[in-house]
């Protein structure tokens, strides 16, 4: 089974979030629900969501101005956004890259399973590069026992390798490693 994402859905369409939100918990996603941007912000601040899926107008707070207000704080600045467009306009397709969304769908261009692959294709292609100290704690150790040269060079290129680090489950701080050459993306065995 798929690891459970926390996802914020901000709409304040009860018809529509309903039917994402049964979507979405079918498909195995924990939901929960804010009627528009001011609740949105308060339970994506208190209980931080993974992702946040949010129209743009609404009263109170539109979409627009929960990005912004998300973007104002440490703890939230950093959930990926997927706007969600009845109208489909340039200028909010533009506003919304501009604000750093991760999608822009517009209703009725994508199935609901096509919105929910476009989430999750969020976390599938997160990944992070670190730098590898040959020399700190027990960095020779792995070195040793992995094979790896005692410089920390790729065997295919020579240059220095990074550890590629994929997320598996957030909430459990779960990550899959690899060591690979930035130069010349040769993974290491």
């Amino acid at each position: 089974m798929k690891n459970s994402i926390k996802i914020l859905l901000v709409d304040d369409d009860e018809e529509i979030r309903s039917m994402y939100a049964e979507i979405f918990k079918k498909e195995g996603f924990e939901v929960s629900e804010a009627v528009d941007g001011v609740d949105g912000l308060n339970k994506a601040t208190k209980n931080i969501p993974e992702v946040i899926f949010t129209g743009i107008v609404m009263p109170t707070m539109d979409g627009f101005q929960l990005m912004e207000a998300l973007k104002k704080s440490v703890a939230t600045s950093s959930i990926p956004v997927v706007i969600s467009s009845h109208l489909g306009r340039e200028e909010d397709r533009k506003k919304a890259q501009e604000l750093g969304a991760k999608e822009f769908l517009v209703r009725g261009f994508y199935t609901p399973n096509e919105v929910v692959e476009k989430i999750r294709a969020i976390f599938e292609s997160k990944e992070y590069k670190l730098k590898f100290s040959a020399t700190e704690l027990d960095a020779k150790k792995i070195i040793q026992d992995a094979h790896f040269n005692e410089n920390f060079k790729c065997s295919n290129c020579g240059a220095e390798l990074i550890l590629l680090i994929k997320p598996v489950n957030f909430q459990n701080s779960e990550f899959t490693t690899k060591f690979v050459c930035p130069k010349c993306d040769f993974k290491q065995k």
